[in-house]
């Protein structure tokens, strides 16, 4: 197993395993994966990984700035995807940790993200990786797709602030 960064070439199975997360309705809000270019201008180009194993990318994971403002320079929003015929294996743990050690090295002192609250595997992967639980945002956005279309979210704000960068 190897994690890499993100290139073109990795779209395709990265596009697959990020439409098996918005089929599962607990991943995003989005009803669909964007193009690789949508992709690629939505993240920070830096903070792009694939897990591989075998040849095959099994998971991603991404960051993105959350504000043009330079104080928030050190803060960016992540995503974590597994292929679900990877899960339960430590991928994600993995693919988490090497994005904190890629952030923290590009000088970046906080990630954050919303997770919805049924995603308890997500929220157990997080706590275990040293994020904290900032508060649940209530009835944050409504689906527009699958089974729970209509349903207003809740969505859990996780953070986690690096010890190493930004700490004096």
């Amino acid at each position: 197993m190897s994690v890499v960064p993100l290139e073109a070439g990795h779209w395709p199975e990265v596009e697959r395993i990020y439409a098996a997360g918005i089929a599962t309705g607990h991943a995003t809000f989005e009803s669909e994966p964007p193009s690789w270019e949508q992709f690629g201008a939505a993240r920070l180009p830096g903070q792009r990984l694939v897990a591989i194993e075998d040849g095959r990318v099994v998971g991603w994971a991404a960051a993105s700035g959350v504000s043009d403002r330079c104080v928030y320079a050190g803060v960016a929003e992540h995503s974590v995807y597994v292929d679900p015929a990877a899960s339960g294996r430590g991928l994600g743990r993995l693919l988490l940790d090497a994005l904190v050690a890629s952030t923290e090295a590009a000088g970046i002192w906080t990630l954050q993200s919303g997770v919805f609250p049924e995603n308890t595997a997500s929220l157990a992967l997080h706590d275990a990786a040293g994020f904290r639980v900032v508060g649940t945002r209530a009835r944050v956005g409504r689906m527009t797709y699958g089974p729970m279309a209509g349903a207003w979210r809740d969505v859990v704000f996780i953070e986690r602030r690096s010890d190493r960068v930004g700490a004096s």
